[in-house]
């Protein structure tokens, strides 16, 4: 089979790949779709770990066609979106219930040969069914909106907030929607690329800035004299990272959920973080939320049918890279 095959910092080639045999608690999947993510340039650029060679992909769905003999959760012919984060269970971490910060914590796609391949071989366990209504490309966003599902769960946002989201990525996009869900009362997205900016507007935003344009402080200022109650950072920069601590109010939510490359620092003042009392908080992947996800997107709640999407074979995953890393549009697919 063909497979994207990372070997190491900026070596990503497309190689045939031959599968092992099945383990016992194991299936095999037909893969129809993977997302790619910041996270695969990273990897690729060497910003961000992995456990080369490995095949990337952790945003993927597909159909099973083949299973070990002990999986009896799952049937062949049946579709399966996967949840690429595997956690032993058994360490500190995985006996407090928070297996996202599983001492041994593993993902396909970044420690385990992913989704971006004709086929993958995926433990039962990390399998959830989807109806046949969802389109493939679609289904390769289950695995994002989980995330994006812990990141709100994590903002603790209230009926009636305001919201600043930083960057209009997919991401960004699908936290807009989900703050919406939660209650937010204002939404506010802060991103430069003009089309990003409309299909927010369209999806709802109360208001979209430009930051290439006006003073973003003052802007949220304007329509927030006292600031924000929530900031969720979604564009994984020291910038917008340091910006997102001087919009929250006194008493608000700040929340970094874009991936900064490994070794990235920005000031802090700590008497601000003290006078102005934040709260500052990460998320982390996607703790018990992939069924969640799963519902959004199967009563549409959460949409995605507006966001512009390149498709690409697995031969073209350099160019499918390359599309993330320009904007040319908010999303690769990998159509195998």
């Amino acid at each position: 089979m063909k497979a994207a095959l990372y070997r190491g910092r900026h070596i990503l080639d497309v190689v045939t790949h031959d599968l092992r045999p099945l383990r016992v608690d194991e299936v095999l999947i037909d893969v129809e779709a993977c997302g790619v993510c910041g996270t695969d340039v990273h990897i690729v650029e060497g910003t961000s770990r992995s456990n080369p060679p490995v095949v990337l992909g952790h945003e993927y769905a597909g159909r099973i066609v083949d299973r070990g003999r002990n999986v009896s959760s799952h049937t062949e012919g049946e579709r399966v979106a996967v949840d690429p984060n595997i956690a032993c269970g058994e360490c500190a971490y995985c006996r407090k219930g928070l297996v996202h910060l599983c001492s041994s914590l593993r993902a396909l796609g970044v420690d385990i040969d992913g989704g971006m391949a004709e086929y993958s071989i995926v433990p039962a366990a990390q399998c959830y069914t989807l109806g046949e209504e969802i389109a493939p490309e679609v289904c390769a966003f289950v695995e994002p909106v989980s995330c994006a599902v812990h990141g709100i769960d994590k903002a603790r946002i209230a009926t009636g907030d305001a919201v600043v989201i930083i960057g209009g990525g997919p991401i960004g996009q699908i936290m807009l929607q989900l703050a919406r869900v939660a209650g937010a009362a204002f939404t506010t997205l802060v991103e430069p690329v003009a089309e990003k900016r409309a299909l927010a507007a369209a999806s709802g935003a109360s208001r979209v800035i430009d930051p290439r344009e006006v003073d973003v402080a003052e802007a949220v200022q304007g329509d927030l004299p006292e600031g924000a109650d929530v900031v969720i950072e979604c564009a994984g920069l020291p910038a917008t990272a340091e910006l997102a601590l001087k919009l929250a109010r006194r008493g608000g939510t700040v929340e970094f959920f874009g991936v900064c490359p490994l070794g990235s620092t920005l000031p802090l003042e700590p008497n601000q973080v003290y006078f102005k009392e934040l709260t500052i908080v990460g998320s982390y992947i996607n703790p018990h939320t992939f069924s969640r996800a799963i519902a959004l997107l199967q009563q549409g709640r959460v949409t995605v049918k507006d966001f512009s999407m390149a498709r690409f074979p697995v031969d073209g995953v350099h160019e499918a890279l390359r599309h993330h890393r320009e904007s040319l549009s908010l999303k690769s697919i990998i159509i195998p």
